[in-house]
């Protein structure tokens, strides 16, 4: 049995990052996907520490919140840091990410039609962070030498960004070259290019 059990819906949605880092790090995970019927009669929701997917299962360890199941597998395969500090600025990145995040996943889900060219025009300003702060690091990476769980994060949030908008990192030489870097590296682009990936949306409702 793989190690690792995923359960969520039939989408990448918020498992795709930490699907990535799994697989760059040769792990295997089992998933279980919840049809949206099933979940609208509430009996799986019942049964959900916070009432929410994804949950994360490591072996007696049950996990919930995609960023908390990221950082323990960072951890657990030598993708978070080196020491105190590095682990610090590590979290810190996360949490711009997952700022950015919340911002797709609203105007996905409650704003699309209205909100999208709002969206795509705004988009530079918040991308001009992680170009900065990556083109100030010779190795490439948000922090340190190599990557951590918060470049699978931002590695798959801007796949989903360029979906949205294909050109949206034509001015962004550092950010359009991270992202070529890491999709070809060679278990990631196994992974991407596999149907487990392919085959599921990005998102729940079509709108990507």
């Amino acid at each position: 049995m793989p190690p690792y059990t995923i359960t969520y819906f039939p989408v990448r949605g918020r498992c795709s990052a930490m699907k990535m880092l799994m697989s760059d790090h040769g792990q295997q995970w089992k998933d279980i996907n919840v049809s949206y019927e099933d979940w609208m009669k509430g009996d799986i929701k019942k049964t959900l520490t916070f009432g929410q997917l994804p949950k994360f299962e490591d072996g007696s360890l049950v996990l919930f919140q995609s960023n908390a199941i990221l950082r323990y597998l960072g951890r657990k395969h030598g993708a978070y840091g080196k020491d105190d500090a590095e682990c610090a600025l590590i979290d810190m990145m996360n949490d711009s990410i997952e700022d950015l995040r919340v911002k797709y996943i609203r105007l996905i889900y409650q704003d699309y039609e209205n909100g999208k060219d709002r969206y795509i025009k705004e988009l530079p300003d918040q991308l001009k962070y992680f170009e900065k702060i990556l083109a100030s690091n010779p190795k490439g990476f948000l922090v340190g030498d190599k990557m951590s769980y918060a470049d699978y994060n931002l590695f798959d949030l801007l796949l989903n960004q360029k979906v949205l908008s294909p050109p949206c990192l034509d001015s962004f030489p550092a950010l359009k070259s991270y992202v070529d870097k890491i999709a070809v590296r060679p278990k990631i682009k196994a992974f991407m290019e596999s149907d487990s990936y392919k085959k599921l949306p990005i998102n729940g409702n079509g709108k990507q």
